[in-house]
């Protein structure tokens, strides 16, 4: 594999081609005419611009895309995450095309893709699923019928659902009807299935995921957790590796069954298993991601190992390099997602351009970004400007350091969630450990942040004043 087009913008697409370059490897980049600009454009070996802006003209053309591949002589595709990097079609006429797909094969992305044909396919390994329906439904009065088998409160779920969408909570009988309408319609209008399940709702739940890696040669290992319960619209924003709550046992028992969910797919490549865990510590299978993730740089943190890099090396039909054995956790990881978005306005989007934009650095600070001073932030695809990632030897050190590097990093023209991730990691509740998906909902308050800015700015100005009249002092000494 001499050459590989990234199949993606922004910081991911930028994150591949670092280690692209580092084995060696040619890069190609897309983009589309908002992004004529952007750093993934000037990073790559050869840029091609693929559309107008909008996605669905740009970085959603799979069609386009494998041309430009195919006049460009590439080998294979690196489709990063979001866009069409879980799209089995895609997938498929990549394999088609002679060029190599960077990832699992497109049957799996398609079983995975459908949380009820995932439920189904995992169901012969034994592992731990919430309780309630794994097949679609629509008739309310058999809905009624298993949610009072199963208790209240139930969830429901769309079946290609994803962030969120299509989901919806019930806590009472009466409200069942109209919570399935408009899952089913939701479900429909974001994903074009309006395939919908039951299952129990675990209350106090935490969202803890399995990193795995399969080759061609049998081998499937897991590279421990990540903690991801810090959500907001059910969509993450602050990660961390490992988790605060896992025993070495239940740590094992987990990496068991997210390599086995990954068997039951016959999988190749990167993927993440997600399980929800109850307030006893119980864990049931949630969903498969078929992609690299977000989050995945917590993962290399602590166990020194470029995910990108396996990816690049399985899909050339390597065998992966280590044994499950000889991976050890070292230290402790924490990423704060920096959106554009204004967490004193619910999180709404925050669009203009980067006036200043200068993100901090040192031992043990990571920043994968894909902005630079003086760009806009396009309002046409997902507001996040970097992921913030701190290292330390132990997870009150590596909190400490991302205390810090917040506090360094320079935002101007737009609002990011750099304020919300000082909330965060400075409150009790993350730092004790006892926290959940909730905890946007229990613990968050704009005016928290209002109060702590005033703060800040009146002990800015007292500084300032100091040093004014430490300045005056020195001024009126008398001269020899």
């Amino acid at each position: 594999m001499k050459r590989i087009l990234i199949a993606n913008r922004g910081e991911i697409a930028v994150r591949v081609m670092k280690t692209a370059k580092k084995m060696g490897i040619q890069t190609v980049a897309i983009f589309s005419k908002a992004d004529r600009n952007a750093p993934h454009v000037q990073f790559a070996d050869e840029a091609v611009c693929i559309g107008e802006a909008p996605s669905n003209q740009s970085y959603l053309r799979g069609d386009k895309i494998i041309e430009v591949a195919k006049a460009l002589g590439v080998d294979g595709i690196h489709p990063g995450y979001g866009f069409l990097s879980e799209n089995a079609d895609f997938a498929e006429a990549v394999e088609k095309s002679g060029i190599t797909f960077i990832g699992p094969k497109s049957k799996a992305i398609q079983m995975m893709g459908s949380k009820l044909a995932a439920k189904e396919a995992v169901k012969a390994y034994d592992i731990p699923m919430v309780p309630g329906i794994d097949e679609a439904i629509t008739d309310v009065a058999k809905a009624k019928k298993i949610a009072k088998e199963v208790g209240y409160p139930i969830l429901i779920k769309a079946s290609a659902g994803g962030g969120g969408k299509g989901m919806r909570i019930v806590e009472k009988e009466e409200e069942l009807e109209s919570g399935m309408k408009r899952a089913i319609s939701e479900a429909t209008s974001a994903f074009g299935d309006g395939s919908v399940f039951l299952e129990k709702y675990v209350k106090s739940p935490r969202h803890i995921e399995v990193q795995v890696m399969a080759d061609t040669h049998g081998n499937v290992l897991h590279f421990f957790e990540r903690e991801c319960s810090v959500q907001r619209r059910h969509q993450k924003v602050v990660e961390e590796a490992p988790s605060s709550i896992l025993t070495p046992e239940l740590r094992e028992k987990m990496g068991v069954a997210a390599t086995k969910v990954a068997k039951a797919c016959d999988y190749i490549g990167a993927g993440t298993v997600e399980f929800l865990m109850d307030a006893d510590h119980n864990f049931y299978f949630l969903e498969m991601n078929t992609r690299l993730q977000v989050e995945h740089p917590v993962t290399e943190m602590i166990t020194g190992v470029d995910l990108v890099e396996l990816q690049i090396r399985v899909a050339r039909g390597e065998e992966l390099p280590m044994k499950q054995e000889g991976l050890k956790i070292q230290g402790h990881a924490v990423e704060l997602r920096v959106y554009a978005e204004d967490p004193l306005n619910d999180f709404l989007p925050s669009v203009g351009t980067l006036e200043i934009y200068r993100p901090p650095s040192g031992q043990g600070i990571r920043v994968d970004d894909g902005f630079e001073e003086g760009m806009d932030v396009p309002i046409y695809y997902d507001p996040m400007l970097s992921k913030l990632i701190t290292y330390g030897k132990t997870r009150e050190e590596a909190i400490a350091l991302m205390l810090d590097a917040i506090k360094e990093y320079k935002v101007k023209g737009v609002q990011t969630t750099l304020p919300f991730g000082s909330f965060v990691f400075a409150h009790e509740a993350f730092r004790s450990g006892n926290f959940d998906t909730h905890f946007v909902k229990n613990h968050y308050a704009p005016d928290d942040i209002k109060e702590s800015n005033a703060k800040q700015a009146e002990v800015a100005a007292l500084v300032a004043l100091y040093q004014y009249l430490e300045d005056k002092k020195i001024v009126r000494l008398p001269s020899n």
